[in-house]
Protein backbone atom coordinates (compact mmCIF):
# COMPACT_ATOMS: atom_id res chain seq x y z
CA UNK A 1 0.00 0.00 0.00
CA UNK A 2 1.31 3.46 -0.89
CA UNK A 3 1.09 6.33 1.58
CA UNK A 4 -0.36 9.58 0.20
CA UNK A 5 1.76 12.72 0.19
CA UNK A 6 1.92 16.18 -1.31
CA UNK A 7 4.71 17.71 -3.36
CA UNK A 8 5.78 21.22 -4.30
CA UNK A 9 6.36 22.58 -7.78
CA UNK A 10 9.31 24.48 -6.32
CA UNK A 11 11.10 21.16 -5.83
CA UNK A 12 10.18 19.54 -9.14
CA UNK A 13 13.04 17.30 -10.22
CA UNK A 14 13.93 16.16 -6.70
CA UNK A 15 12.38 13.10 -5.11
CA UNK A 16 10.36 14.55 -2.26
CA UNK A 17 7.12 14.43 -0.34
CA UNK A 18 5.31 15.93 2.63
CA UNK A 19 3.44 13.09 4.31
CA UNK A 20 0.54 13.27 6.76
CA UNK A 21 -1.12 10.72 9.00
CA UNK A 22 -2.88 8.62 6.33
CA UNK A 23 -1.77 5.40 4.71
CA UNK A 24 -0.06 3.59 7.59
CA UNK A 25 -0.56 0.72 10.02
CA UNK A 26 -0.55 2.38 13.46
CA UNK A 27 -3.76 2.45 15.51
CA UNK A 28 -5.59 4.53 18.11
CA UNK A 29 -4.39 8.07 18.73
CA UNK A 30 -1.40 7.30 16.48
CA UNK A 31 -3.40 6.14 13.48
CA UNK A 32 -2.16 5.60 10.97
CA UNK A 33 1.12 6.70 9.34
CA UNK A 34 3.00 7.49 12.55
CA UNK A 35 6.71 7.69 11.73
CA UNK A 36 7.98 9.10 15.02
CA UNK A 37 10.71 6.91 16.52
CA UNK A 38 10.26 8.66 19.86
CA UNK A 39 6.51 8.10 20.06
CA UNK A 40 4.69 5.58 22.22
CA UNK A 41 4.08 3.16 19.37
CA UNK A 42 5.08 -0.36 18.38
CA UNK A 43 8.54 -0.10 16.76
CA UNK A 44 7.53 -2.65 14.14
CA UNK A 45 4.60 -0.47 13.06
CA UNK A 46 6.80 2.63 12.93
CA UNK A 47 9.32 0.74 10.79
CA UNK A 48 6.60 -0.33 8.36
CA UNK A 49 5.27 3.22 8.15
CA UNK A 50 8.74 4.58 7.45
CA UNK A 51 9.27 1.92 4.80
CA UNK A 52 6.04 3.01 3.11
CA UNK A 53 7.21 6.61 3.06
CA UNK A 54 10.54 5.73 1.44
CA UNK A 55 8.95 3.39 -1.10
CA UNK A 56 6.38 6.00 -2.07
CA UNK A 57 9.02 8.63 -2.88
CA UNK A 58 12.08 6.70 -4.02
CA UNK A 59 12.00 2.89 -3.86
CA UNK A 60 15.39 1.51 -2.90
CA UNK A 61 16.63 4.71 -1.28
CA UNK A 62 17.91 4.75 2.29
CA UNK A 63 15.90 6.92 4.67
CA UNK A 64 17.96 8.77 7.25
CA UNK A 65 16.96 11.12 10.04
CA UNK A 66 17.93 12.88 13.23
CA UNK A 67 17.37 13.07 16.95
CA UNK A 68 15.81 16.51 16.70
CA UNK A 69 16.61 18.93 19.52
CA UNK A 70 15.16 22.30 18.40
CA UNK A 71 18.58 23.68 17.55
CA UNK A 72 20.33 24.98 14.45
CA UNK A 73 22.87 22.29 13.59
CA UNK A 74 22.94 20.85 10.06
CA UNK A 75 24.58 17.49 9.34
CA UNK A 76 26.03 16.59 5.93
CA UNK A 77 25.56 12.94 4.98
CA UNK A 78 26.89 10.70 2.21
CA UNK A 79 27.51 7.01 1.58
CA UNK A 80 30.24 6.96 4.23
CA UNK A 81 27.83 8.19 6.93
CA UNK A 82 26.08 5.92 9.41
CA UNK A 83 22.60 6.62 8.09
CA UNK A 84 20.98 4.88 11.07
CA UNK A 85 22.83 6.93 13.71
CA UNK A 86 20.27 9.74 14.26
CA UNK A 87 22.74 12.42 15.47
CA UNK A 88 21.46 15.32 17.55
CA UNK A 89 20.69 18.03 14.99
CA UNK A 90 17.78 19.61 13.18
CA UNK A 91 18.82 19.68 9.55
CA UNK A 92 20.46 17.51 6.91
CA UNK A 93 22.13 18.09 3.55
CA UNK A 94 23.53 15.80 0.87
CA UNK A 95 24.74 15.63 -2.71
CA UNK A 96 24.65 11.81 -2.73
CA UNK A 97 21.89 10.10 -4.75
CA UNK A 98 19.91 7.33 -3.07
CA UNK A 99 19.68 8.94 0.37
CA UNK A 100 16.33 10.30 1.58
CA UNK A 101 16.65 13.07 4.16
CA UNK A 102 13.79 12.80 6.66
CA UNK A 103 12.38 15.43 9.01
CA UNK A 104 9.77 14.62 11.67
CA UNK A 105 7.13 17.16 12.67
CA UNK A 106 3.89 17.46 14.60
CA UNK A 107 3.22 21.24 14.29
CA UNK A 108 6.79 22.45 13.69
CA UNK A 109 7.79 23.51 10.19
CA UNK A 110 9.31 20.98 7.76
CA UNK A 111 11.51 22.80 5.24
CA UNK A 112 12.85 21.08 2.11
CA UNK A 113 15.61 22.60 -0.07
CA UNK A 114 16.94 21.81 -3.55
CA UNK A 115 19.58 23.25 -5.86
CA UNK A 116 18.80 21.44 -9.09
CA UNK A 117 21.85 22.80 -10.92
CA UNK A 118 24.32 21.61 -8.29
CA UNK A 119 22.32 18.46 -7.37
CA UNK A 120 22.31 19.28 -3.67
CA UNK A 121 19.33 18.88 -1.35
CA UNK A 122 18.59 19.73 2.27
CA UNK A 123 15.90 19.33 4.91
CA UNK A 124 15.28 21.20 8.15
CA UNK A 125 13.07 20.94 11.23
CA UNK A 126 12.12 24.47 12.21
CA UNK A 127 10.35 24.68 15.52
CA UNK A 128 10.16 28.21 16.87
CA UNK A 129 13.44 27.84 18.78
CA UNK A 130 15.33 26.43 15.82
CA UNK A 131 13.80 28.91 13.42
CA UNK A 132 14.83 31.83 15.64
CA UNK A 133 18.32 30.34 16.09
CA UNK A 134 18.81 30.10 12.33
CA UNK A 135 18.38 26.43 11.40
CA UNK A 136 17.47 27.41 7.84
CA UNK A 137 20.58 29.60 7.57
CA UNK A 138 22.69 26.64 8.73
CA UNK A 139 21.11 24.43 6.09
CA UNK A 140 21.86 26.92 3.33
CA UNK A 141 25.48 27.16 4.50
CA UNK A 142 25.86 23.37 4.55
CA UNK A 143 24.40 23.12 1.05
CA UNK A 144 26.81 25.79 -0.18
CA UNK A 145 29.71 23.78 1.22
CA UNK A 146 28.57 20.97 -1.11
CA UNK A 147 28.59 23.23 -4.16
CA UNK A 148 25.11 24.76 -4.06
CA UNK A 149 24.46 28.46 -4.63
CA UNK A 150 21.69 30.02 -2.59
CA UNK A 151 20.53 32.03 -5.60
CA UNK A 152 19.74 28.66 -7.20
CA UNK A 153 18.14 27.04 -4.15
CA UNK A 154 14.38 26.49 -4.15
CA UNK A 155 12.58 25.88 -0.86
CA UNK A 156 9.21 24.40 0.07
CA UNK A 157 7.64 24.88 3.50
CA UNK A 158 5.35 21.99 4.37
CA UNK A 159 2.42 21.31 6.69
CA UNK A 160 2.75 23.04 10.05
CA UNK A 161 0.59 24.75 12.63
CA UNK A 162 -1.23 27.71 11.11
CA UNK A 163 -1.50 31.22 12.51
CA UNK A 164 -5.19 30.75 13.38
CA UNK A 165 -4.21 27.81 15.62
CA UNK A 166 -0.94 29.02 17.12
CA UNK A 167 -1.72 31.09 20.20
CA UNK A 168 1.32 32.34 22.15
CA UNK A 169 1.74 34.58 25.17
CA UNK A 170 3.26 38.05 25.35
CA UNK A 171 6.54 36.66 26.67
CA UNK A 172 6.89 34.59 23.49
CA UNK A 173 6.24 37.67 21.39
CA UNK A 174 8.84 39.62 23.35
CA UNK A 175 11.48 36.99 22.58
CA UNK A 176 10.99 37.51 18.85
CA UNK A 177 10.81 41.30 19.09
CA UNK A 178 14.03 41.36 21.09
CA UNK A 179 15.72 39.53 18.21
CA UNK A 180 14.25 41.89 15.59
CA UNK A 181 11.50 44.47 16.14
CA UNK A 182 10.34 43.84 12.56
CA UNK A 183 9.15 40.39 13.71
CA UNK A 184 6.03 42.10 14.99
CA UNK A 185 4.51 41.56 11.54
CA UNK A 186 4.29 37.81 12.16
CA UNK A 187 1.90 38.24 15.10
CA UNK A 188 -1.82 39.00 15.02
CA UNK A 189 -4.00 40.10 17.93
CA UNK A 190 -5.33 37.34 20.16
CA UNK A 191 -6.91 37.08 23.60
CA UNK A 192 -5.63 39.54 26.21
CA UNK A 193 -1.99 38.76 26.92
CA UNK A 194 -1.73 36.57 23.85
CA UNK A 195 -1.13 36.73 20.10
CA UNK A 196 -1.41 34.44 17.08
CA UNK A 197 1.92 33.51 15.48
CA UNK A 198 2.47 32.82 11.77
CA UNK A 199 5.51 30.58 11.99
CA UNK A 200 5.46 29.60 8.31
CA UNK A 201 5.65 33.27 7.29
CA UNK A 202 8.50 33.82 9.74
CA UNK A 203 10.49 30.92 8.29
CA UNK A 204 9.81 32.17 4.75
CA UNK A 205 11.02 35.64 5.69
CA UNK A 206 14.22 34.24 7.19
CA UNK A 207 14.86 32.38 3.95
CA UNK A 208 14.17 35.44 1.82
CA UNK A 209 16.48 37.56 3.97
CA UNK A 210 19.19 34.92 3.45
CA UNK A 211 18.95 35.27 -0.31
CA UNK A 212 16.52 32.53 -1.33
CA UNK A 213 14.30 33.77 -4.14
CA UNK A 214 11.97 30.81 -4.71
CA UNK A 215 9.96 29.87 -1.62
CA UNK A 216 6.67 27.95 -1.64
CA UNK A 217 4.36 27.63 1.39
CA UNK A 218 1.97 24.70 1.36
CA UNK A 219 -0.55 26.32 3.70
CA UNK A 220 -1.82 23.22 5.50
CA UNK A 221 -2.62 23.65 9.22
CA UNK A 222 -1.59 20.55 11.16
CA UNK A 223 -3.64 21.55 14.21
CA UNK A 224 -6.87 22.25 12.35
CA UNK A 225 -6.69 19.37 9.84
CA UNK A 226 -7.05 16.53 12.34
CA UNK A 227 -7.94 13.84 9.79
CA UNK A 228 -4.81 14.50 7.76
CA UNK A 229 -2.04 15.54 10.16
CA UNK A 230 -0.63 14.83 13.60
CA UNK A 231 -0.41 17.78 15.98
CA UNK A 232 1.39 17.94 19.29
CA UNK A 233 -0.70 20.90 20.44
CA UNK A 234 -3.98 19.27 19.48
CA UNK A 235 -2.98 16.04 21.26
CA UNK A 236 -2.24 18.05 24.41
CA UNK A 237 -5.55 19.89 24.21
CA UNK A 238 -7.40 16.58 23.80
CA UNK A 239 -5.40 14.93 26.61
CA UNK A 240 -4.31 12.09 24.34
CA UNK A 241 -1.74 9.66 25.72
CA UNK A 242 0.71 10.17 22.89
CA UNK A 243 1.05 11.97 19.60
CA UNK A 244 2.26 10.88 16.19
CA UNK A 245 4.79 12.50 13.91
CA UNK A 246 4.67 12.88 10.16
CA UNK A 247 7.64 12.74 7.82
CA UNK A 248 8.83 15.10 5.13
CA UNK A 249 11.54 13.72 2.87
CA UNK A 250 13.78 14.75 -0.02
CA UNK A 251 16.51 13.03 -1.99
CA UNK A 252 18.36 12.85 -5.29
CA UNK A 253 17.43 10.15 -7.77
Amino acid sequence: MSAPFVTSDALAGASHGFFGRRGGVSTGDLASLNTGLGSNDDPALIAENRRRVADAVQPGATLTGLYQVHGNRCIIVDNDSDLSARPEADALATRTPGILLGILTADCVPVLFADHKASVVGAAHAGWKGALAGVTDATLAAMESLGARRSNISVAIGPCIGRASYEVDDGFVSTFLADDPANERFFAAGQPGHAMFDIAAYVAARLAAAGVTRIAIGGQDTYAEAEDYFSYRRACHKSENSYGRQLSVIGLA
